[in-house]
Protein backbone atom coordinates (compact mmCIF):
# COMPACT_ATOMS: atom_id res chain seq x y z
CA UNK A 1 0.00 0.00 0.00
CA UNK A 2 1.46 3.33 -0.91
CA UNK A 3 2.02 5.78 1.52
CA UNK A 4 -1.60 8.23 2.02
CA UNK A 5 -1.35 11.90 2.25
CA UNK A 6 0.72 14.17 4.95
CA UNK A 7 -1.02 14.10 8.31
CA UNK A 8 -1.99 17.48 8.54
CA UNK A 9 -3.71 17.64 5.33
CA UNK A 10 -5.60 14.17 5.88
CA UNK A 11 -6.91 16.20 9.10
CA UNK A 12 -8.37 19.24 7.34
CA UNK A 13 -9.98 17.08 4.48
CA UNK A 14 -12.14 15.44 7.09
CA UNK A 15 -12.67 18.15 9.42
CA UNK A 16 -13.72 19.92 6.10
CA UNK A 17 -15.94 17.26 4.84
CA UNK A 18 -17.35 16.68 8.82
CA UNK A 19 -17.72 20.28 8.71
CA UNK A 20 -19.72 20.51 5.18
CA UNK A 21 -22.05 17.48 6.02
CA UNK A 22 -22.71 19.46 9.44
CA UNK A 23 -23.71 22.49 7.45
CA UNK A 24 -26.21 20.72 5.29
CA UNK A 25 -28.00 18.65 8.65
CA UNK A 26 -28.07 22.20 10.56
CA UNK A 27 -31.00 22.25 12.60
CA UNK A 28 -30.60 25.78 13.91
CA UNK A 29 -28.41 28.54 13.05
CA UNK A 30 -26.02 27.98 15.60
CA UNK A 31 -25.20 24.76 14.12
CA UNK A 32 -24.85 26.59 10.95
CA UNK A 33 -22.47 29.14 12.33
CA UNK A 34 -19.99 26.57 14.24
CA UNK A 35 -19.86 24.20 10.84
CA UNK A 36 -19.08 27.06 9.11
CA UNK A 37 -16.18 27.91 11.35
CA UNK A 38 -14.67 24.38 11.11
CA UNK A 39 -14.68 25.18 6.94
CA UNK A 40 -12.72 27.87 7.83
CA UNK A 41 -10.16 25.99 10.00
CA UNK A 42 -9.56 23.21 7.70
CA UNK A 43 -9.05 25.73 5.07
CA UNK A 44 -6.75 28.11 7.31
CA UNK A 45 -4.70 24.34 8.48
CA UNK A 46 -4.11 24.11 4.88
CA UNK A 47 -3.15 27.31 3.77
CA UNK A 48 -0.33 27.46 6.53
CA UNK A 49 0.87 24.17 5.04
CA UNK A 50 0.52 24.97 0.98
CA UNK A 51 0.87 27.80 -1.48
CA UNK A 52 -3.39 28.16 -1.47
CA UNK A 53 -4.60 31.55 -0.71
CA UNK A 54 -7.70 31.46 1.57
CA UNK A 55 -10.05 32.68 -0.78
CA UNK A 56 -9.73 30.01 -3.13
CA UNK A 57 -9.78 27.28 -0.57
CA UNK A 58 -12.94 29.02 0.68
CA UNK A 59 -14.27 28.59 -2.94
CA UNK A 60 -13.76 25.20 -3.31
CA UNK A 61 -15.04 24.33 0.02
CA UNK A 62 -18.14 25.70 -0.56
CA UNK A 63 -18.85 24.52 -3.65
CA UNK A 64 -19.32 21.19 -2.86
CA UNK A 65 -23.12 21.28 -1.04
CA UNK A 66 -24.61 18.41 0.87
CA UNK A 67 -23.09 15.26 2.22
CA UNK A 68 -19.16 14.99 1.21
CA UNK A 69 -18.37 12.27 -0.64
CA UNK A 70 -15.09 10.87 -2.58
CA UNK A 71 -15.21 12.45 -6.60
CA UNK A 72 -14.76 9.52 -9.34
CA UNK A 73 -12.26 9.60 -11.49
CA UNK A 74 -11.96 7.07 -14.51
CA UNK A 75 -9.15 5.73 -16.40
CA UNK A 76 -8.72 3.19 -19.63
CA UNK A 77 -6.32 0.79 -20.73
CA UNK A 78 -6.55 0.67 -24.08
CA UNK A 79 -4.02 -2.26 -25.83
CA UNK A 80 -2.55 -2.35 -29.36
CA UNK A 81 -1.02 -5.60 -29.08
CA UNK A 82 0.98 -5.75 -26.49
CA UNK A 83 1.51 -2.03 -25.95
CA UNK A 84 -0.95 0.08 -24.00
CA UNK A 85 -2.16 3.78 -24.64
CA UNK A 86 -0.78 6.76 -23.14
CA UNK A 87 -1.34 10.43 -23.47
CA UNK A 88 1.14 13.15 -21.94
CA UNK A 89 -1.08 15.97 -20.10
CA UNK A 90 -0.77 19.54 -21.03
CA UNK A 91 -1.41 20.46 -17.68
CA UNK A 92 2.14 19.06 -16.35
CA UNK A 93 3.84 17.39 -19.22
CA UNK A 94 3.64 13.77 -17.21
CA UNK A 95 2.98 10.52 -18.88
CA UNK A 96 -1.18 9.06 -18.25
CA UNK A 97 -3.74 6.45 -19.02
CA UNK A 98 -6.53 8.82 -20.58
CA UNK A 99 -9.37 9.14 -18.32
CA UNK A 100 -10.25 12.14 -15.89
CA UNK A 101 -13.43 13.04 -13.98
CA UNK A 102 -17.12 10.83 -13.95
CA UNK A 103 -19.58 13.38 -15.09
CA UNK A 104 -23.17 13.39 -12.82
CA UNK A 105 -25.72 10.96 -14.45
CA UNK A 106 -23.20 9.60 -16.49
CA UNK A 107 -22.36 5.69 -16.30
CA UNK A 108 -18.67 4.90 -15.14
CA UNK A 109 -18.01 2.90 -18.61
CA UNK A 110 -19.45 5.72 -20.68
CA UNK A 111 -17.28 8.30 -18.91
CA UNK A 112 -14.30 6.24 -19.57
CA UNK A 113 -15.12 5.77 -23.12
CA UNK A 114 -15.64 9.45 -23.38
CA UNK A 115 -12.54 10.54 -22.52
CA UNK A 116 -10.50 8.39 -24.17
CA UNK A 117 -12.18 9.90 -27.48
CA UNK A 118 -11.75 13.16 -25.81
CA UNK A 119 -7.89 12.73 -25.29
CA UNK A 120 -6.73 10.46 -27.80
CA UNK A 121 -9.34 10.35 -30.77
CA UNK A 122 -9.94 6.54 -30.28
CA UNK A 123 -13.50 5.30 -30.22
CA UNK A 124 -13.65 2.06 -27.62
CA UNK A 125 -15.94 -0.41 -25.50
CA UNK A 126 -15.24 -0.82 -21.77
CA UNK A 127 -14.85 -4.33 -21.02
CA UNK A 128 -13.30 -5.29 -17.61
CA UNK A 129 -12.78 -3.67 -14.79
CA UNK A 130 -8.96 -3.86 -13.63
CA UNK A 131 -9.70 -2.31 -10.34
CA UNK A 132 -10.83 0.89 -7.99
CA UNK A 133 -8.23 2.71 -6.30
CA UNK A 134 -7.94 5.64 -2.95
CA UNK A 135 -6.70 8.07 -5.70
CA UNK A 136 -5.30 10.42 -2.46
CA UNK A 137 -2.33 7.53 -1.85
CA UNK A 138 0.18 8.57 -3.82
CA UNK A 139 3.52 10.43 -2.32
CA UNK A 140 3.18 14.35 -2.45
CA UNK A 141 -0.43 14.26 -3.85
CA UNK A 142 -2.12 17.21 -2.53
CA UNK A 143 -5.99 17.43 -3.64
CA UNK A 144 -8.40 19.30 -1.61
CA UNK A 145 -10.53 16.05 -2.34
CA UNK A 146 -10.60 12.88 -1.36
CA UNK A 147 -11.19 10.70 -5.20
CA UNK A 148 -11.70 6.85 -5.96
CA UNK A 149 -10.13 5.87 -9.40
CA UNK A 150 -11.92 3.22 -11.79
CA UNK A 151 -9.35 1.67 -14.60
CA UNK A 152 -11.47 0.06 -17.25
CA UNK A 153 -9.59 -2.78 -19.82
CA UNK A 154 -11.10 -1.23 -22.99
CA UNK A 155 -10.95 -2.55 -26.82
CA UNK A 156 -9.98 0.01 -29.38
CA UNK A 157 -13.42 0.10 -31.76
CA UNK A 158 -12.23 2.55 -34.19
CA UNK A 159 -11.23 6.22 -34.43
CA UNK A 160 -8.02 7.69 -35.17
CA UNK A 161 -4.86 8.29 -32.62
CA UNK A 162 -4.72 11.59 -32.09
CA UNK A 163 -3.55 14.34 -29.61
CA UNK A 164 -6.46 17.07 -27.98
CA UNK A 165 -6.28 20.31 -26.00
CA UNK A 166 -5.97 18.25 -22.99
CA UNK A 167 -2.78 16.16 -24.20
CA UNK A 168 0.13 16.84 -26.36
CA UNK A 169 1.05 13.49 -27.45
CA UNK A 170 -0.47 10.12 -27.57
CA UNK A 171 0.82 6.54 -28.31
CA UNK A 172 0.81 3.07 -27.55
CA UNK A 173 3.92 1.84 -25.55
CA UNK A 174 5.28 -1.80 -24.60
CA UNK A 175 6.13 -2.85 -20.85
CA UNK A 176 9.36 -2.48 -20.99
CA UNK A 177 9.46 1.06 -22.70
CA UNK A 178 7.29 2.88 -21.15
CA UNK A 179 7.66 6.79 -21.33
CA UNK A 180 8.08 9.31 -18.43
CA UNK A 181 8.03 11.50 -16.03
CA UNK A 182 4.51 9.88 -15.06
CA UNK A 183 1.86 11.79 -14.12
CA UNK A 184 1.38 10.19 -10.78
CA UNK A 185 -1.98 11.93 -9.71
CA UNK A 186 -3.63 10.28 -12.63
CA UNK A 187 -1.33 7.07 -13.23
CA UNK A 188 0.97 5.24 -11.05
CA UNK A 189 3.16 2.19 -11.45
CA UNK A 190 0.55 0.62 -9.87
CA UNK A 191 -1.79 1.07 -11.92
CA UNK A 192 0.18 0.15 -15.17
CA UNK A 193 1.30 -2.85 -13.74
CA UNK A 194 -2.20 -4.22 -13.31
CA UNK A 195 -3.26 -3.01 -16.43
CA UNK A 196 -0.91 -5.35 -18.57
CA UNK A 197 -1.81 -8.21 -15.62
CA UNK A 198 -5.24 -8.13 -16.63
CA UNK A 199 -4.32 -7.52 -20.54
CA UNK A 200 -2.83 -11.37 -19.85
CA UNK A 201 -5.28 -12.70 -17.63
CA UNK A 202 -8.64 -13.78 -19.07
CA UNK A 203 -10.18 -14.71 -15.46
CA UNK A 204 -8.50 -11.63 -13.60
CA UNK A 205 -10.40 -10.24 -10.54
CA UNK A 206 -10.86 -6.37 -9.93
CA UNK A 207 -8.59 -5.50 -7.40
CA UNK A 208 -9.33 -2.60 -5.06
CA UNK A 209 -8.12 -0.74 -2.17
Amino acid sequence: MTEGPPRWLAWAREIQALAQTGLHYAANPFEAERARRLLEIAAEIIEAHADLPMEKLRLAFEAQPGYVTPKVDVRAAVFQDEEILLVREAIDGGWTLPGGWADVGEAPSLAVEREVLEEAGLEVKAKRLIGVYDANRVPGALDLFHAYKLLFLCEWMGGELRSSQETTQVGFFGQGGLPGPLSEHRTTRRHLRDAFAARQDEQWRAVFD
